[in-house]
């Protein structure tokens, strides 16, 4: 098996678990323009996941993390952002 994955899985936080993968990875998009796979996606047990492609540079994977970092920790408002597929960081294939 290879060492590594340019795939990262993360645990859909307790406080959203209740909506689960597929409405919290469009909440992520629309809330801290960061586009995640819903573990869904992958079958039954990638529930509760959000698989994050670490297919962009640094840079654009460290301004996707704070983006995450405020949204979760409630920093982040659906009318303070502007959307644009410009502003979309780090996009993960079928997300």
């Amino acid at each position: 098996a290879p060492p590594a994955t340019m795939f990262a899985w993360a645990t859909v936080p307790p406080a959203f678990r209740e909506m689960g993968s597929l409405a919290f990875s469009k909440l992520l998009l629309e809330e801290a323009n960061v586009p995640v796979a819903p573990g869904l996606g992958f079958g039954e047990y990638g529930e509760n996941y959000v698989r994050i492609a670490l297919v962009e540079n640094r840079q654009r994977l460290r301004q996707a993390t704070r983006n995450i970092k405020q949204f979760l920790s409630g920093r982040n408002s659906r009318s303070g952002a502007a959307r644009s597929p410009r502003n979309v960081i780090a996009a993960a294939p079928g997300a």
